[in-house]
């Protein structure tokens, strides 16, 4: 049986987020600036070099001990 319920979307705060992007044209890949782990990191996907950006991301906190500070 199939019970079909419409779940309310849940509107998360947005903010304006730091993130690093691939430098690469055919890749995709970017990542959030408080989840990097060196001061100039490289794409996980192809290994290209990253540039610092900034994108509307939803809040997030990362509470890691070994988060670096920059």
């Amino acid at each position: 049986m199939y019970y079909s319920r419409k779940r309310q979307l849940i509107d998360l705060p947005e903010e304006m987020t730091m993130i690093w992007s691939c430098t690469n044209k055919e890749c995709n890949g970017w990542m959030r600036n408080n989840f990097v782990f060196s001061i100039q990191p490289i794409c996980g996907q192809c290994n290209s070099s990253m540039e610092k950006g900034e994108k509307i991301l939803p809040i997030l906190a990362n509470t890691s001990p070994n988060q670096t500070k920059h």
